[in-house]
């Protein structure tokens, strides 16, 4: 279209009805200087950012089913007599809650999918926010100016847990009563006020009366109140400090290389939430999830057969299952370690690890400035060997969680399951720790290798003698540059135990402390080349005779086998 056929927006019949209302809102909200600057605000391209919006969008999906949800569920333990279209259960008598959860599964059109969709978005929230969660992890993303961002995050995980907890024991079924039971065993074994607790929380001795409505309000309107005030102060403070992104060409500390909110990310963005949406109403039609009908309804005497919680759950249930049966009579109560310290302490440990791991790091590396470039796993081998370990220490959990159906699947000793749960909780992380770190230091060698030596061509060739070597290209300069794009290793200097005087300064074991985490976390690091390094390497390459290797416009790097990609 030229530019004298052009209408300005604010000169069409449509702009000048819209200016009044528009102008008005902007005289006293001042919403125009804020889109200005921030809608054309450019976010970095990665398929690992998406881990993040799968979260976001999932949680949208949830409140969507939820509200359906909401207009045929009934919060009460009241009993009655069942008399809806699934038979075997006519004439049972059952909590409100039990038989409106069969009403939605069984006589509202669409129910038992929104219902589906609604428990298949939960597991995919929780699972979504810990893959991102490890994402930035492992990338070191939390780093300052981050580390309040990280808080908000680790207080969402722990609310997406507690939401889904108190979902999936609303149905009042015999599986959730068992759920609900575990956690009445976890608030008792509290010392001392334990059983003031539950009485208080249940409105009197397990199960009450009281918990389905109180859950019921917790899940629908206290938590994800809370939920939505963190997402948005998660997402303000994303938009504050800029993206984070992947080293690269043209990629600073002090730029971001992407694409602008309007229109290409909202563009793209809106697009996922429809493959979210898509993706948790096709399992929501096709894999079954949480049956209620097969379990019954709740019976304080009853447990369901190989009852296990949602998965992102089974970390504290496992602990409690491998704890020894450790208790102590104590000012006339009875204290249960063996269940206080794996289930409410071990969640308490997880948690309170996860916040203050970017404090601890920052003491022992002494880092204080701003990183908006990411770190690539291999490039801080002790934080991916701990980060890997403690996966691993939660896959032990979580296995063992599920050890009577290990043990009756594969006709295993439900005991000699326990008993190697027990041992590999300390011994499989230590292990996991010792070969994460070492791969990683063998990936850092190999990059290393690549920029001195160059990349493997693919070109055999014989020399007079007879023997045969394969020749060798220099990476591009953005090659080199994409694995150089890290700090260089600190000096590990042994802090002086006395000044000039003789006498001994202040904080002397703290330091000496502080050194020797510090030597532990830079342990085996390789270093990146120096600059005159990699100079003698490219003269090196560039002076060996034969064939050239042509590189080509459409180079896109090696692959870790040294094999152009292109390739």
């Amino acid at each position: 279209m030229s530019t004298d056929t052009y209408t300005p927006v604010e000169d069409t019949g449509f702009g000048k009805k819209a200016a009044g209302p528009v102008g008005w809102l902007d005289d006293r909200l001042g919403l125009a200087g804020v889109a200005k600057k921030n809608l054309r605000k450019v976010f970095p391209e990665h398929w690992s950012f998406m881990l993040g919006e799968i979260a976001l969008w999932s949680f949208v999906v949830l409140l969507l089913t939820g509200v359906f949800l909401t207009f045929w569920f009934q919060p009460s333990m009241s009993e009655v007599v069942y008399d809806g279209s699934y038979a075997p259960f006519r004439g049972l008598e059952m909590s409100q809650a039990y038989a409106s959860t069969l009403h939605i599964s069984f006589d509202i059109r669409g129910g038992l999918l929104m219902r589906q969709i609604h428990h298949w978005a939960a597991a995919l929230f929780v699972g979504a926010m810990l893959a991102h969660m490890l994402r930035i992890f492992f990338t070191g993303a939390y780093r300052k100016p981050r580390e309040i961002n990280w808080l908000i995050g680790v207080g969402l995980l722990a609310l997406g847990m507690v939401e889904g907890f108190a979902g999936y024991s609303l149905p009042d079924d015999l599986l959730s009563g068992t759920g609900l039971r575990f956690v009445d065993g976890l608030i008792r074994s509290i010392p001392l006020v334990g059983s003031y607790l539950e009485f208080f929380i249940f409105g009197g001795e397990f199960p009450g009366e009281e918990i389905i409505p109180r859950l019921y309000m917790a899940h629908i309107l206290l938590i994800p109140a809370l939920l939505l005030g963190l997402i948005a102060a998660h997402m303000l403070l994303l938009v504050y400090h800029k993206h984070t992104q992947w080293p690269g060409a043209g990629r600073t500390n002090d730029n971001v290389v992407g694409y602008p909110m309007l229109p290409v990310y909202a563009a793209k963005a809106g697009g996922f939430f429809f493959v979210v949406f898509g993706f948790t109403a096709l399992m929501g039609a096709l894999v079954q999830i949480n049956p209620v009908w097969a379990y019954g309804p709740y019976n304080p005497s009853e447990v369901t057969a190989g009852s296990q919680p949602d998965w992102y759950m089974g970390f504290s249930e496992g602990l409690v299952r491998i704890m020894p049966n450790w208790e102590s009579t104590f000012l006339g109560h009875t204290w249960s370690w063996n269940v206080f310290i794996p289930g409410v302490g071990g969640l308490g440990l997880l948690f309170t690890v996860l916040a203050l791991w970017p404090f601890v790091e920052r003491w022992v590396t002494g880092d204080q400035r701003e990183h908006h470039l990411l770190e690539r796993p291999r490039n801080a081998p002790t934080r991916t060997g701990l980060g890997v370990a403690g996966m691993t220490f939660y896959g032990v959990g979580w296995a063992a969680g599920g050890n009577d159906i290990i043990a009756t699947q594969f006709h295993l000793s439900i005991n000699a399951l326990t008993h190697i749960f027990r041992i590999g909780i300390f011994l499989f992380p230590v292990i996991a720790f010792i070969i994460t770190r070492r791969i990683c230091i063998g990936l850092q060698r190999a990059d290393q290798n690549k920029i001195l030596h160059g990349y493997e061509t693919g070109v055999i060739e014989r020399s007079p003698d007879g023997s045969y070597a394969e020749r060798h290209a220099p990476l591009p300069v953005t090659e080199q540059y994409r694995l150089t794009a890290h700090d260089r290793l600190p000096a590990l200097e042994a802090p002086a135990e006395t000044d000039e005087n003789g006498v001994a300064l202040p904080h002397g074991r703290v330091a000496k402390v502080r050194h020797r985490v510090r030597s532990f976390y830079y342990k085996g690091a390789i270093d990146k080349p120096t600059l005159a390094e990699v100079e003698h390497a490219d003269e090196h390459l560039a002076e060996i005779e034969g064939h050239p290797v042509h590189l080509g416009e459409d180079f896109q790097g090696v692959s870790e086998t040294g094999i152009p990609k292109s390739h």
